[in-house]
């Protein structure tokens, strides 16, 4: 087998079923496809076959095929996009939620390849929503910058980001393709970063948003709405990011921090967020 452009076939693969074995069809499946990619016989990038290929090849129905599919799929071993063949994907990727990155910070530091397109930036009045997470003054006005990220040139997150006008005069000028908005900032207007509020939610996707993410309609999305403060503790970006549910999960822990009073437990928990973030296919 080989990577580019070649479209591996079923019949390639070797896989077999023991129909003695407790383990269902579909985790016999899942299993050597894993063993293929770890023994890099199956490289990320590569056209796979299609449910109905490995289907007809093994003799059996599609149920436990599509299975074995949504299997490697959530595991990130397999990236499925509309209208587009499968192809093998790299697996996932930790994201440490409990350092303040930007987004292209943490996709470099993963070995990633991050870009984005500006699909818009105006300047309006604020959504009531929005002034109160940035703590505007009556009148004020906000940038409304709405952009597209990739990782390895495959959409995952559709950002819109709000940021506070008379903060940041003139930033509609910035490359926002080819800079991180954390990197202008702290280097183009000296807002040295300390802290991010972050809300996590999940929604299905509307035709819109699957449409620029290039996924299905009512396909699940999670919703990250953070707000990020200066040294000054003031406000200087809210943002609202959907990103695919099927390349991305958010992990919360919650740690007990210890009384100083042994005889009176302290009832609140420190919240610390990991979470694994998981990238298509190169």
């Amino acid at each position: 087998m080989t990577s580019g452009n070649h479209i591996v076939r079923a019949a390639e693969l070797g896989l077999s079923l023991d129909p003695d074995s407790f383990a269902p069809y579909y985790e016999q499946i899942v299993d050597q496809v894993r063993t293929l990619i770890k023994k890099n016989k199956l490289k990320s990038g590569q056209t796979f076959c299609s449910e109905g290929d490995i289907a007809r090849t093994l003799a059996i129905s599609k149920m436990p095929v599509r299975q074995a599919f949504q299997k490697l799929r959530s595991e990130g071993l397999l990236v499925i996009a509309r209208g587009k063949r499968p192809v093998i994907g790299s697996g996932r990727v930790p994201w440490n939620f409990q350092q303040l990155r930007g987004f292209s910070e943490e996709m470099k530091r993963r070995g990633l390849v991050p870009s984005a397109r500006l699909l818009s930036i105006e300047i309006e009045e604020p959504e009531l929503e929005v002034a109160q997470f940035l703590k505007l003054s009556p009148g004020e006005r906000v940038y409304r910058a709405r952009r597209l990220r990739f990782v390895n040139g495959e959409p995952v997150a559709l950002v819109t980001s709000y940021l506070p006008a008379r903060i940041f005069a003139g930033i509609d000028k910035q490359d926002l393709e080819k800079r991180s908005l954390y990197h202008i900032f702290e280097h183009d207007y000296r807002r040295k970063l300390q802290r991010a509020e972050e809300v996590i939610g999940a929604m299905n996707a509307g035709e819109e948003e699957a449409r620029i993410l290039e996924a299905e309609p009512g396909s699940p999305l999670l919703i990250i709405k953070e707000t990020t403060y200066d040294e000054q503790d003031v406000a200087i970006e809210y943002s609202v990011s959907l990103l695919r549910g099927d390349r991305y999960t958010a992990i919360v822990i919650s740690v007990r921090k210890p009384s100083r009073i042994a005889e009176r437990p302290q009832s609140a928990s420190t919240v610390l967020r990991t979470g694994e973030y998981l990238p298509p296919s190169v």
